[in-house]
Formats: C-alpha cells, sequence, structure tokens
C-alpha cells in the first residue's frame, strides 16, 4: 500500500508539473504569435481596411499606395510588462484598452494590425504624445469627421497627440472617388444625412495618410 500510495504522489506531482510546463508554454506562445516582445512605447498600431461599409469609403477617397490600405489606428502604451492601446473608436470613444482586446476586436472584423514605429530622431517625442492622448480619454468619437475639440476620430487622436511636435500635418481632406472624380457616393450620402455639406478642402487627417509619413518606419505584422 505504501509503495502505491508513493507511485499516485509521484504521479500526480508529475501530472501538476507537466500542467504547469505546458500552461508556461502556451503563454509563451501566446507572446510570441503577437510578437509583443519586439513592440515599445509608442509604436503605431494600423488596422488594415475592409472594402466595404464606412471602412471602404474611407479607404476609397484616402488610399496614397496601393501596398498601404488603412482605416484605423491606434497609439501603444506599455505600463511596466502590460501593454495598452490608446485610440479613438466608433464603439467607445476615446479609451485605452488592452493590447490583447485591441487585437482580437480587430481580427473579429477580419482586419489585420500593422505596426508602425518612429524612427529614432523622433524617439524623443513619445512620451509627451502618449501623455496628451491619456489626457484625451473619455471624449466621444467625432462621427462628422469634421475638427473640433469635443470629440475625435481615430487619425485625429493620433495626429493631436504628436501636434506639440509637429509629427503630422494636416491637409485638406478630399471625399472625390478617383475613379469618377466626382464626390464618393457613401460620402455624399452620409453628409446628406446629417444635412451638413461634405467638407471638401477642409483640414483632417486619415489613417493612410499618417502611415505614409516619412517620419514613420513599418516593423511587421501582428
Amino acid at each position: 500500500m505504501n509503495g502505491s500510495n508513493a507511485m499516485k504522489r509521484i504521479l500526480r506531482g508529475n501530472f501538476l508539473n507537466n500542467f504547469i510546463l505546458f500552461f508556461l508554454l502556451l503563454l509563451i506562445s501566446g507572446c510570441k504569435s503577437l510578437g509583443v516582445s519586439q513592440l515599445e512605447n509608442g509604436d503605431l498600431l494600423f488596422v488594415t481596411a475592409k472594402e466595404t461599409g464606412l471602412s471602404g469609403a474611407i479607404n476609397n477617397v484616402t488610399q496614397k499606395e496601393k501596398t498601404i490600405s488603412f482605416d484605423h489606428i491606434g497609439i501603444l502604451e506599455k505600463e511596466n510588462n502590460a501593454f495598452f492601446v490608446l485610440h479613438a473608436s466608433p464603439k467607445g470613444g476615446s479609451q485605452k484598452q488592452t493590447l490583447k482586446n485591441f487585437v482580437r476586436d480587430q481580427a473579429q472584423e477580419g482586419q489585420k494590425v500593422i505596426v508602425y514605429r518612429l524612427k529614432p530622431e523622433y524617439q524623443k517625442t513619445i512620451p509627451y504624445a502618449i501623455n496628451k492622448a491619456e489626457s484625451m480619454l473619455g471624449k466621444p468619437y467625432n462621427f462628422n469627421y469634421i475638427l473640433d475639440e469635443n470629440s475625435y476620430y481615430c487619425s485625429d487622436f493620433i495626429e493631436r497627440a504628436f501636434r506639440e511636435d509637429h509629427i503630422f500635418t494636416l491637409e485638406p481632406m478630399t471625399f472625390i472617388d478617383p475613379k469618377t472624380g466626382k464626390t464618393n457616393e457613401f460620402w455624399e450620402e452620409f453628409y446628406k444625412k446629417k444635412n451638413l455639406k461634405v467638407p471638401e478642402g477642409e483640414p483632417g487627417c486619415n489613417p493612410n495618410g499618417l502611415a505614409g509619413s516619412d517620419k514613420l518606419i513599418r516593423i511587421k505584422e501582428l
């Protein structure tokens, strides 16, 4: 009996040790799949655009290069060993979200997250930008995409965070469909429902424009 009990204890011990090892391997595998070990404070996370709906409409009038097609952006904040994304989203407005949940939300929509990073000479601007982004949390989402001080849309949120150091610039917005040379039908109907004039030529920014900045380098896909 003593020998049998000893064997059971050994088996239970081995099982527990193997379970703990398996759990640790899962954690390590999860970290590697996200590539978080390569991420840095202040990295910019760009979300690939869809072909239809609002996402497709944004991309239709803002895409500058065939290899760049984004409709959302956030900035990464590292706190100790935890990662968060500061961003302005239609769901929740300006918010602080865990990296895990941010990536999960994009994946559920069939979109990917691409990491960009400021070039070394601009890295010094990151601490102020993150503090600025933190100060803007809680504001509602700007569904009109016309700049104001009480609500923000995604690229607007990031441009403001870095505005003090002139990392990005505001440019005249366009809602012209490059294929037709006329105002994109989606945007024409979009602003008609809001009883607003299409803000053609007014200052603004968009994810594709920010991704095209010569101050950034593309790092990887999460």
